[in-house]
């Protein structure tokens, strides 16, 4: 009797001048609907040109009728989406909108074919940030992968790119902005600065509060601790659960007392009614709870930095975590006292707080910290979002000015009037339901030093250079602010020395980490005492751009 074969199942081979295309989006049901418009617009553009190469374009998962949005929403999705493509085949992430990682991850990882990131210029919705999240991501767990974007997708940039990934399956980016910091020889006294900071890190230790890791999919963003404790720091791992029990825990006079702080420093809170829209007096005593929470159990548990996930954790349960993060990266910021001694704790200190618990930053902020202190530099620091920008010209400047944005961790040290020049209004109600203030601000005119933590085979890395901060016209900080998100605090940064396409092409993350020196010389030193303090604790160090004072070795 003879048997029966069955056929073997499972996805088509790839077909010739046949590409995939998917599209990550969003954990949040709200978010996947607003945006999903603009990214419906950049998939129409995108198969135009594609088709004008002579490719054809397969979608990998169509429309949700009922959910309104043809994006993959969950990790769930993503693995059923991945078990019908092949492999082998050329395949496309099409990114107009924020989206989770590790969505998508699993596939990534283990599919063959040639893998193609893109993006649309602009500042609407974090399409660009959201593609360099996943880019930072796929460079941390060694996938191969190139990388794209494009206004109107188009232009010459963009075309050429587009055909060569499609003809060779990769695209070479100019990365001629870049020198390994080994090539340098650094100054003596900043660079013993640096070393003797990390010798005291690596005896003394330091404690990272992660309150729950994995924020936003950010795979990224999560150092493993065979790469993190060689560097003398140890996650103290903390539970979002515990800071909205301690939230419970402060009077409502140790609240208020903030509220009043802020007040009389002059911060501007712009309030309504409506608890569904408006940022409401409620929504800030609880924020003020938060705060209060938060530093007492920094010092609990001995944490040097901490991080709040809070986007998918405390969103449903309370007002959102930004004007705490602004206010913690303050020296200046309301006193709190341990519940018990009434000791004030950390006086005349930051808090550094590494916002969406992006520990890559939070290793950032805690070496930033220390050395601007020792330095006797503002030790203020924060991340922004490497969110988008355009060229401008007008009295004074004529260059292409990025725009850094950040959901309101920024310190009030780093706005034009400090805060009386700052401002708390309502998280945007799609991404923050309970709602709850930012704290946002235009960010003073100065030199900054910049850098960014990543990791690539199996090691810590840092890129790092010098930018300049820019006072924009008020009507055109307005019209930026309306092009990407109106309630965030914004920085107008300039980049000598890199191009707005070398600076995609080489960043490994969507966060950039930045700190005040009162000047190009003394930016310069503490950019030297960063490197000597990164390469004494073992990371790998790149110098990125020009205009940083370094003398070639």
């Amino acid at each position: 009797m003879a048997t029966k074969t069955t056929k073997a199942t499972g996805p088509k081979p790839p077909r010739a001048k046949e590409v995939i295309l998917i599209a990550n989006g969003d954990l949040r049901l709200s978010a996947n609907q607003v945006c999903w418009p603009a990214q419906k617009a950049v998939e129409d553009k995108l198969t135009q040109a594609l088709k004008k190469e002579g490719w054809k374009v397969k979608r990998a998962h169509g429309l949700d009728r009922k959910k309104k949005h043809g994006f993959i929403d969950s990790q769930k999705m993503g693995m059923e989406v991945f078990r019908n493509i092949h492999p082998d085949s050329p395949l496309i992430v099409v990114e107009a909108v924020w989206q989770y990682s590790h969505h998508v991850l699993h596939g990534l990882i283990t599919h063959r074919g040639p893998i193609l990131t893109v993006a649309n210029w602009s500042g609407q919705w974090p399409g660009l940030v959201g593609m360099l999240n996943l880019n930072g991501s796929l460079t941390k767990a060694g996938v191969n992968y190139s990388t794209l974007w494009s206004e109107k997708f188009n232009d010459k940039f963009f075309k050429k790119g587009l055909k060569e990934w499609l003809e060779t399956g990769e695209i070479r980016h100019d990365t001629s902005h870049v020198q390994p910091a080994s090539c340098f020889r650094l100054p003596e006294k900043p660079a013993n600065i640096g070393r003797e900071l990390a010798q005291e890190l690596l005896q003394d230790k330091a404690i990272m509060g992660v309150f729950d890791e994995g924020c936003m999919g950010m795979f990224n963003a999560i150092i493993p601790d065979h790469l993190l404790n060689p560097l003398g720091v140890y996650k103290e791992r903390l539970s979002q659960s515990a800071l909205y029990a301690g939230m419970q825990r402060v009077s409502d006079e140790d609240a208020k007392a903030v509220r009043r702080w802020l007040n009389k420093k002059g911060l501007t809170f712009l309030t309504g009614e409506n608890e569904e829209t408006d940022l409401t007096d409620a929504q800030i005593l609880l924020q003020c709870r938060m705060y209060v929470a938060a530093v007492r159990i920094a010092n609990e548990f001995g944490c040097a930095t901490i991080g709040i996930q809070y986007q998918q954790g405390l969103k449903d349960l309370s007002p959102a975590s930004d004007l705490v993060e602004g206010i913690l990266n303050n020296v200046d910021r309301p006193p709190v006292y341990h519940a018990e001694t009434g000791e004030e704790l950390f006086k005349g200190q930051a808090v550094p707080h590494f916002n969406e618990v992006d520990e890559c930053a939070g290793i950032d902020a805690l070496i930033t910290n220390r050395i601007w202190t020792r330095m006797k530099l503002d030790p203020e620091t924060t991340l922004h979002d490497l969110r988008w920008g355009e060229h401008y010209k007008g009295v004074g400047i004529d260059d292409y000015v990025w725009v850094f944005l950040i959901s309101g961790a920024a310190p009030a040290q780093h706005f034009i009037g400090g805060y009386k020049g700052a401002s708390s209004e309502r998280q945007p109600p799609m991404y923050f339901p309970l709602g709850g203030g930012t704290l946002k601000g235009i960010s003073k005119p100065g030199e900054v030093v910049w850098s960014r933590v990543y990791m690539e085979d199996d090691r810590l890395k840092c890129d790092l250079g010098i930018a300049n901060v820019v006072k924009l016209p008020q009507r055109e900080t307005e019209r930026r602010w309306k092009l990407t998100t109106s309630q965030w605090p914004i920085m107008h940064a300039v980049l000598p020395g890199i191009t707005r396409d070398q600076m995609m092409a080489r960043h490994k993350a969507n966060h950039i980490q930045v700190a005040y020196a009162p000047s190009a010389k003394k930016a310069q030193e503490a950019l030297a005492a960063k490197i000597a303090m990164f390469q004494a604790l073992g990371v790998e160090v790149f110098v990125c751009g020009k205009e940083n004072g370094l003398i070639a070795d």
